[in-house]
């Protein structure tokens, strides 16, 4: 038997305003992406980071989906780097009905160093809205109990106990789609705060 379509679906598919109102949003998503990757510029030009070998701080990537657990979301890598093993790349992402997130990804060469460096400068990171991802992939972008472990400045021994079981280390930093932040455009400058937060972990 064929499936029936609910009141509540037929009155959405025949209403073409959501999806004109989606196009707009997702372009004013990319336009705020292109605008951090320029604020991202100034900040990495500026900064000494550690990196592995064959770092390029030139590259990044816009990247446009629908589906990411059924929903739309576009992100900017920058700076990126997913080579071989290793990877050091600071990502800024939007999923639709959920939230925007930061996230510093490092994996491979030099990781015992990075988690070493969260270690010695906790408190440096801790208080800043950073969280740790506990996910067992670097792709889960779902917050909460079971997903991350906020760092605050009474947590450093368990940040402690958990990066110690860690390949690789992803830290998070989250603006809702419902903060008065997003309203207003300031993705950009929500971005360049977090990058500026985690640079403790990646410079020496």
């Amino acid at each position: 038997m064929l499936s029936q379509f609910t009141d509540e679906e037929a009155a959405l598919m025949a209403d073409q305003r959501f999806f004109l109102a989606k196009a707009q949003i997702m372009a004013k998503v990319r336009r705020l992406l292109t605008a951090t990757h320029a604020a991202l510029k100034e900040e990495v030009a500026s900064a000494a980071l550690v990196t592995p070998p064959d770092f390029d701080p030139t590259n990044h990537h816009f990247v446009k989906g629908e589906s990411l657990d059924l929903f739309p979301y576009q992100y900017l890598d920058f700076p990126k780097h997913f080579q071989d093993s290793n990877a050091c790349t600071f990502r800024t992402l939007f999923w639709w009905g959920h939230h925007l997130v930061c996230a510093l990804i490092l994996e491979g060469e030099g990781i015992k160093q990075h988690k070493k460096r969260i270690v010695d400068r906790f408190h440096q990171l801790a208080g800043q809205g950073l969280e740790l991802s506990l996910a067992p992939t670097l792709w889960e972008w779902k917050r909460g109990e079971g997903y991350t472990l906020p760092i605050t400045h009474d947590r450093k021994a368990q940040i402690a106990a958990v990066l110690s079981e860690r390949s690789f280390v992803k830290i998070v930093r989250f603006l809702p789609c419902g903060d008065p932040r997003m309203q207003l455009g300031q993705i950009p400058e929500f971005s360049r705060e977090t990058f500026r937060a985690i640079l403790p972990i990646v410079t020496r």
